[in-house]
Parts: structure tokens; C-alpha cells; sequence
């Protein structure tokens, strides 16, 4: 049983969604204020359920205190200039903060996905009844098993009884819980949904981004991968509530690595409609969202206020779900960057303004990528193009476009007094450290403390001179629009581009952890990551030179994969996939590779001309791994004191 505040919640939205009936049409919203449990009776009513779980996905997905939670404090992000205490607390770094029952970012899933998995017990519960298909149906039974995975990676062992019984719909209220432990939450809750569901649900979506056979394999294999881990244990972390790391069915972690192997080689020798991209640039385009990639989202649309849930064309934005403004973080401000409209007396311009494109957006400065990011986890940039197609190195001037006071003045002068033109670059982020920049120590004439090489018109920074208030901004994820004209556009709403949360690449790098683990299969573990890393070689634009690039490194990038993968190797290629997608904190806690991983990280300072490196420790504990239980829902539980203290995470 589970407390909901004293109030009856069967499935909680603001605005209930039901489905048009085509096959591969968007969600068709019908507002809703609230369910009532004779609404899951009905096929009508049941049927805006399935669509509601859908609608959660907002609740995490794109929101950007989520991808904070599980980026800042891993070795690719730290707090950035303008955190807050959300992030700093996540660092647990240099006495900035520490996580604790009160941390919101860490409370995001238990306070979100409860009502979502009511609402499925009450689908599958009455959808036969109803008259409602089973392929419907399942859409709910991997739904259920997919934020239970989440709640159990992130809390351990967590309740499967909501007050009705374990896995029953719940109409009665309660005020308290008890806590199944992680192998009843797997076995009982997860992996049965998660098999019925690829039994039972079409190959193609129902919907565009609906849930499908693959989408189910792709998290079932993820889930048969965690469980092994931690039936495995190798560095002993505490799991809770506590109990022996044996298996109800009786298989051990071994059997479970190689059902995660197999289960990923099904999705791949079975696509149906899902392919890669031809290259990683492909992939994150704006202009090719929702593209054969890209299997689940968080769907969000240009077209319609009342679908995206905010607003579209205005002045300001919500940062809130359930928008997607998870791209605000990771930008620095980088309108204030300046050049001058003379040659001879600075006279400051603001060179680069505010614009609702992807390579630019509404900056927050609340994370920042590491040095060790930047320089180590992306060393190859010359062959590989994630690096290019991740971050924006470099800022181009649109001082001429419409609303900015410049439209009628073709050229600023920036670093060594030289002249640059509309949609030349004002700042870039140099590849290496093998040129050191001249630094101003404050802000300088580039506005942001930028520096200087001869003869180059662009002011520059390199890797070792990144800051917590100057660093490369995100690009795959960043703002697109199709509105702005010869403007600036709407950069200040929140963005209204699908938060991608499954993709087609995860199934490579999963059986390729598996095949570490010693599953074994028709294909190696070289020979799966060596699928994603032609693939990286391969380049058709150049996101930093803003121009058509045609290469194919594809051969080089093999050869240059090593001989024996490791699972270092395994995770560094995860974090060059997805790095600002948000899978960076599950990956090191599901391989117990979190404090090895995140222990320390070097970034420069606060303020402006801050370029030299500080090295940072972090005190990341074997508790950290599960994150606390959070205080709300201990405070709302009316049980004695000794009860909720061992309903607790140990440590916290």
C-alpha cells in the first residue's frame, strides 16, 4: 500500500488523453479533469487511460530537473554558474551540496509515476471486461512494467500493493506502505508485463510513437541486464529492503545476461519499422524528429498549444512539466558575448542574440559538461562525428536578423580587432589544448572572458580553459522551430521538439554489455559497438562549420575499436550515444560504476577569465546508490516512528 497524500488519485492529469482510431495518427486530446474508478469500466474510458500513460512520460522526460538528476554528479556534468540548490545537491561535491530525503530532483519518479501505474493495474484489471483488445491492453502491461522499472533502479524494492493488493487497481485511500523487495519488483511486476507485452502488441505502432513489440523487447532486455548486475553484486552495494541476492525462478546472474542478449538480438534481427539512422548527425536534426530511430518520446508539437501542453509563440516560458525545456540547462549565456560596431573605439555589440534555433535557445547556465567530457570521453573529433553532432562549439553571429536593432549592419569587429560578418563564428571552442589562447582575466572585450589566438577573428576557449559559466551548449536536444522567419523566433517558451526516451542504437549497446558479461550469441561485443561506431564515422554536415561535410571514416573508426571490450569501454560508448539524453546515472549505478567513474572532475570557476582547471572531489558512498525515499511520502504515512525510519534507504 501506498499513501497519495489522503486523496483517492486513480490515474492524475491535467488533461486526460484518448487516441484517434488510424493507425500512425497522433494522440488526440479530449480535456478531462479527473477519473472515477466506473470510468475504467467503459471502453472509452479506458481507453483515455492508455493514453494517459503516454501523457507521463512528459512528467520526466524533457524536464529538465530530471535530466539533472541523472547527469549532474556523473562524470558528464557538474553545476553549472546559475544553480541552484537542485543541482548542487545532486554534485555532492566540495561541500556545494549533498542528497538527502528533501531532494527534489531525486523524488522525481516516486512522486510522479504512482498514479500512472494505478491507472494500469485498473486497465488490465478491467480492459477484458470492457471489451477493450489485448494488444490495448498490453500498451498498459509494458507501461506498468516500464515506471516500475524506474522506481526499482532508482529506490530498490518498492510497494507493488497500492492499497488493493499487489498489482490491483486501487479505489481505497490509504495512509500507509510497505515495500516489496528488488527480486519480487523484477519477477513479479516487470518482467511478466514486459513478455506478455511483446506477446501481445503489434510489430508497427498503433499511433505514431506508440508502444510495439520492440519497444517491449528493448526494455525487457534492459531489465534482464539490470537484474543481473545485481544479482551479481561485484562491489557488494547495499540493496534494500534488504534480502539475499537469489532468484525466486531459480536462474542465476549469468542466465539473466544471456536472456538480456538474446532478448536484444531478437529487436535487432526483428526491426519492423525501426532502423538506424544513416548518421549520428541524422539522428538529432530537428528537422527529423520522430525519425525510424527513435522508438518512445515524450511527444511535444509546433503546431498545437493545447497537445504541447505550453506555449508556443511568446515572449516568456514555463520550465516546468510537463514541458520539455531539458536543453535550457545545459546552455550558458552566451548573449553576452560582445563585438564592436567600430574598428578603432570598442563599442559593444552583442553579436550573438537569443534565437530559437537549435544551436542556440534560452540559456539557464544550471549544468556544465566536465573537462574530462570534453577532452577524454570525447577525444576523437576528427574521425568520430558525435562530438560535432553533441554540442555546439561554435557561435555564430545573427546580429541582422529582424528585433535586434543590427538588421541593417553587415559587419562587427571581435577578437584581434578583425571584421566578421552575419553567420561567421564569434566564438569557438577549440578541439584540443594544443594552442593556448590568450585570456583576459575578467570578462574582456569578448563580454565572457574569452580569449584570443593571432590572426583569428573568432575569440576562442580550449578544452582546459572550460568554466562553470563558459562551456560547449547542447545541440542534439536543443531548440527547432519552422516559425522564426527572418527573426529571432520564439527562444523563450519551452521547446517543442519530443524528448526521445528508447532508441533503436540501445538494443547494440545492450547485447554488447551482455556479450561482456559472457553471453554469447551470433555477434561479438566488438562486433555490436563496431555497428554504432561506423556509423559515427560517417559525416554529411558539420554542426560547428555550419556546412555540408562528406566523409566516411567508417573503417578507420573500426579498426581503431580495441581487440577485447571492456565494460569502461562499453560505458564510454554509451555516454558518446547519448550523453545529454539523461542515461547516465542508471548506467554507472546499474554497473556499480558510479564512484569509480564520478569520483573526481576538473572545471574552471564561476566567473568571467576563470580558466584554470579545479579539480573536484566528489563523496559518492555505497548507499548513494539508491536514491532516499522522499520525506513528503514518509510525512504523509500515519504509522509509528520505528516504521518509518526502516521504510528509509539506509544512510539517509
Amino acid at each position: 500500500m501506498i499513501n497519495f497524500n489522503k486523496k483517492f488519485i486513480a490515474a492524475l492529469f491535467l488533461a486526460s488523453l484518448t487516441f484517434s482510431t488510424g493507425c500512425n495518427e497522433i494522440l488526440d486530446e479530449q480535456p478531462r479533469g479527473i477519473y472515477t474508478p466506473e470510468d475504467f469500466t467503459t471502453e472509452r474510458g479506458i481507453s483515455q487511460g492508455v493514453t494517459s500513460l503516454y501523457r507521463q512520460l512528459r512528467l520526466l522526460y524533457g524536464n529538465g530537473y530530471w535530466l539533472n538528476a541523472n547527469m549532474t554528479g556523473t562524470d558528464e556534468a557538474t553545476w553549472a554558474q546559475s544553480a541552484d540548490g537542485n543541482f548542487k545537491d545532486l554534485d555532492m561535491s566540495g561541500g556545494a551540496g549533498s542528497i538527502n530525503s528533501n531532494t527534489f530532483p531525486t523524488s522525481m519518479v516516486w512522486g510522479s509515476v504512482f498514479p500512472s501505474i494505478n491507472t494500469a493495474n485498473g486497465i488490465i484489471e478491467n480492459g477484458s471486461k470492457a471489451g477493450i483488445a489485448e494488444s490495448l491492453i498490453s500498451e498498459a502491461r509494458f507501461f506498468r512494467s516500464f515506471y516500475y522499472l524506474l522506481l526499482v533502479q532508482t529506490y530498490g524494492g518498492v510497494p507493488l500493493d497500492l492499497g488493493s493488493g499487489e498489482l490491483a487497481f486501487n479505489i481505497d485511500p490509504k495512509t500507509s506502505s510497505t515495500r516489496n523487495t528488488v527480486s519480487e519488483v523484477y519477477t513479479k511486476a516487470i518482467f511478466p508485463g514486459l513478455v506478455k507485452a511483446i506477446e501481445n502488441l503489434p510489430t508497427n505502432p498503433r499511433v505514431t510513437g506508440g508502444v510495439t513489440k520492440n519497444v517491449a523487447r528493448l526494455y525487457l532486455s534492459k531489465a534482464y541486464l539490470t537484474y543481473a548486475w545485481w544479482l551479481q553484486n561485484p562491489n557488494n552495494i547495499p540493496t534494500y529492503p534488504e534480502t539475499s541476492r537469489t532468484d525466486p525462478d531459480g536462474h542465476n546472474a549469468q542466465w539473466y545476461f544471456q536472456k538480456a542478449y538474446d532478448i536484444a538480438m531478437e529487436g535487432i534481427n526483428n526491426p519492423g519499422p525501426y532502423v538506424l539512422m544513416p548518421t549520428y548527425y541524422d539522428i538529432n536534426r530537428g528537422d527529423n524528429d520522430r525519425n525510424k530511430e527513435c522508438m518512445l518520446y515524450a511527444d511535444h508539437t509546433e503546431t498545437s498549444a493545447y497537445f504541447n501542453e505550453g506555449v508556443i509563440q511568446a515572449s516568456y516560458g514555463d520550465g516546468w512539466s510537463p514541458n520539455n525545456f531539458a536543453a535550457w540547462m545545459l546552455t550558458f549565456n552566451y548573449t553576452n558575448l560582445k563585438s564592436s560596431t567600430t574598428s578603432g573605439t570598442w563599442t559593444n555589440a552583442s553579436s550573438v542574440q537569443r534565437a530559437a534555433t537549435q544551436s542556440l535557445g534560452r540559456p539557464w547556465t544550471r549544468m556544465a559538461p566536465t573537462i574530462e567530457v570534453i577532452k577524454n570521453t570525447f577525444a576523437d573529433k576528427t574521425l568520430d562525428s558525435r562530438y560535432d553532432g553533441t554540442f555546439v562549439t561554435t557561435y555564430r553571429g545573427n546580429w541582422n536578423k529582424e528585433g535586434t536593432g543590427l538588421t541593417n549592419v553587415q559587419t562587427l569587429y571581435n577578437a584581434n580587432n578583425l571584421p566578421i560578418n552575419p553567420g561567421d563564428a564569434v566564438l569557438s571552442f577549440l578541439n584540443d589544448d594544443s594552442q593556448l589562447p590568450t585570456y583576459p582575466s575578467n570578462a574582456g572585450q569578448s563580454g565572457i572572458g574569452a580569449g584570443t589566438l593571432p590572426g583569428r577573428a573568432d575569440w576562442v576557449v580550449a578544452p582546459n580553459g572550460i568554466s562553470r559559466i563558459v562551456y560547449p551548449g547542447i545541440w542534439k536536444i536543443g531548440t527547432y522551430r519552422t516559425d522564426n522567419g527572418n527573426g529571432l523566433g520564439f527562444p523563450n517558451p519551452s521547446l517543442t521538439r519530443p524528448f526521445v526516451a528508447a532508441k533503436f542504437s540501445e538494443f547494440y549497446l545492450l547485447a554488447a554489455e551482455a556479450a561482456v558479461k559472457g553471453a554469447s550469441g551470433s555477434m561479438s561485443a566488438r562486433d555490436l559497438v563496431n555497428v554504432l561506431r561506423a556509423r559515427a564515422g560517417k559525416w554529411v554536415w558539420s554542426v560547428s562549420g555550419n556546412a555540408p561535410k562528406i566523409q566516411d571514416n567508417s573503417a578507420a573508426m573500426v579498426a581503431a575499436t580495441p581487440s577485447v571490450i571492456t565494460i569502461d569501454y562499453i560505458l564510454a560508448e554509451r555516454s558518446r550515444e547519448y550523453f545529454g539524453e539523461g542515461y547516465r546515472w542508471f548506467d554507472l549505478v546499474r554497473t556499480q560504476t558510479w564512484a569509480q567513474k564520478s569520483a573526481t572532475y576538473s572545471i574552471g570557476g564561476v566567473n568571467y577569465g576563470n580558466h584554470t582547471p579545479q579539480t573536484v572531489t566528489r563523496n559518492i558512498q555505497n548507499f548513494h546508490y539508491l536514491r532516499p525515499i522522499p520525506q513528503g511520502q514518509l510525512d504523509a504515512m500515519e504509522v509509528s516512528a520505528d516504521v518509518k525510519a526502516k521504510y528509509q534507504n539506509p544512510g539517509y
